[in-house]
């Protein structure tokens, strides 16, 4: 048994500690290190008895014990955390050593460390891990970024570790995704698309209980029947296992049925909004399930609102509601539209979250490759999916492609779903179900399908009130009219 270890890691919560008991299994020997050292004990007595581990109780052991150039990997609470563990680490190491974040962290803290750790004379690697406690265990998607020049050394290890796919199960969801922020910003567009596919999922399950009226049984059959088909994905799957689970504590019926719905959120989704707005592109598919988890949280509204809002009346626009009456009735025949509405609003909102990749790369000249991206996702990850492969192969064709759903495969797919798809948003609407997500998805496909738009209008406002100017479309240049001079003069 070698002396020194291969690897080090900071931070043994069940991440940390899982993705250690990872990097051990596939050969390495590591050092490991918790600021509440008893962590440390625990681990190297328990799990990893027997095991390649050191277990140490001060950074500076940390550091000795590991062979260079040394690869020592952060899982701390993203912040200031681990500005404060950089601080501690740099005197301590020799050029060449890599210093790792594998945290949750905002792109450009990732942008400012690569550059301090460099200054001082070291390498800097920021990555996305995604996959939960059971993805570092047995296989996450890892996307790193930061200093070329320690891909090379972090390369073997990262994408032994990493989940693996392909028909022979052999290609890493792993490799280098560009300079500085990238891997970490990356790693967020992952985590707002996976927002927006778990509120889209959410909305087919309310579609399909309050209008189909399906049981957790039948919910369960038809998660199950969508999982083995072009929906195929681990949140599906996983959708489809929460309808089994019956009431832990005892008490009757299913679980899911017992938890309050209330949703909580880290942030990741809502930082890429945010970077959307920034960036001037409309990514409004994960902006919408950020408002949906933020309305959800009003609990206590709602129930007041409850009492005294009310829906549509049965008798409303009864010649649309007749119209819609077989589709509701015929409960495959809804539960099959439904599909084809979450297909749909799928693509949407994949194609969302790559045009905000291709405008961030743009800005930040970091070179990304996209279809590699898709692979990144295609396994271990929370978002991976079977869709993934398609997207893969769109990017692969056409590198340079403007969105997924110009790809003849997305738009032929949107084609034969459209028709189901606008039925249930219409449904939805009769019946007061709230659908923001699958409207919204709907409402962007319009918009970009839609040669010409109402911004028109909007423009000659803004030139109205603020001399913002205009182009127009017979003539060449810069325009600004004096509205209120031309206007029509109001009835005295």
């Amino acid at each position: 048994m070698k002396e020194l270890c291969d690897f080090g890691l900071i931070g043994l919560a069940v991440m940390g500690e899982n993705l250690a008991l990872n990097v051990e299994s596939r050969g390495y020997r590591v050092a490991v290190y918790n600021r509440t050292t008893e962590k440390v004990d625990e681990l190297v007595q328990g799990r990893a008895a027997g095991k390649q581990f050191v277990g140490c109780h001060t950074v500076e052991d940390l550091v000795r014990a590991i062979e260079r150039p040394r690869k020592i990997m952060m899982l701390v609470k993203a912040g200031p955390a681990v500005d404060a563990l950089i601080e501690q680490l740099l005197p301590l190491l020799e050029p060449g050593d890599i210093i790792i974040d594998g945290g949750n962290t905002h792109f450009m803290d990732s942008e400012r460390r690569t550059k301090w750790v460099e200054e001082a004379g070291f390498l800097f690697v920021g990555t996305g891990v995604s996959g939960g406690e059971e993805g570092a265990l047995k296989g996450p998607s890892l996307m790193p970024g930061g200093s070329p020049q320690a891909w090379p050394h972090i390369r073997e290890m990262f994408q032994a570790i990493a989940a693996k796919v392909g028909p022979k199960s052999d290609i890493p969801c792993c490799e280098w995704v560009g300079p500085r922020g990238a891997g970490h910003y990356v790693k967020m567009v992952h985590n707002g698309i996976e927002y927006g596919d778990m509120q889209l999922i959410c909305e087919a399950y309310h579609l399909l209980k309050e209008i189909g009226g399906l049981t957790n049984d039948e919910l369960y059959t038809v998660f199950d029947t969508w999982n083995r088909g072009d929906l195929e994905s681990y949140l599906i799957e996983i959708t489809r296992d929460i309808f089994s689970v019956k009431d832990d504590l005892g008490g009757p019926g299913f679980l899911v049925d017992k938890i309050l719905d209330v949703a909580g959120a880290k942030g990741t989704g809502k930082w890429m909004s945010q970077l959307a707005l920034d960036l001037g592109v409309p990514s409004t598919l994960v902006t919408t399930a950020v408002f949906a988890r933020g309305l959800s949280a009003q609990k206590e509204a709602r129930m007041r609102a409850s009492q005294v809002l009310h829906g549509p009346s049965a008798d409303g626009h009864s010649e649309l509601r007749a119209a819609c009456r077989p589709l509701i009735e015929n409960k495959l025949a809804f539960v099959e539209a439904v599909r084809h509405a979450l297909y749909a609003s799928k693509v949407v909102s994949y194609a969302q979250g790559f045009v905000q990749l291709q405008a961030a790369s743009a800005e930040h000249q970091w070179g990304l490759d996209y279809g590699q991206c898709a692979l990144l996702w295609r396994g271990g990850c929370i978002i991976r999916a079977q869709f993934l492969d398609r997207i893969k192969e769109a990017f692969d064709e056409h590198p340079d492609l403007e969105n997924l759903m110009l790809f003849p495969y997305f738009q032929q797919a949107i084609q034969r779903a459209q028709e189901s798809w606008r039925s249930i948003v219409t449904i939805a609407s009769l019946q007061g179900v709230p659908v923001p997500a699958f409207s919204t998805a709907l409402s962007y496909y319009d918009a970009y399908r839609m040669e010409r738009l109402p911004a028109n209008l909007l423009q000659a406002q803004r030139d109205y009130f603020g001399a913002h100017t205009y182009q127009r479309v017979d003539r060449i240049g810069t325009f600004h009219t004096e509205w209120l001079q031309l206007r029509k003069q109001p009835n005295a």
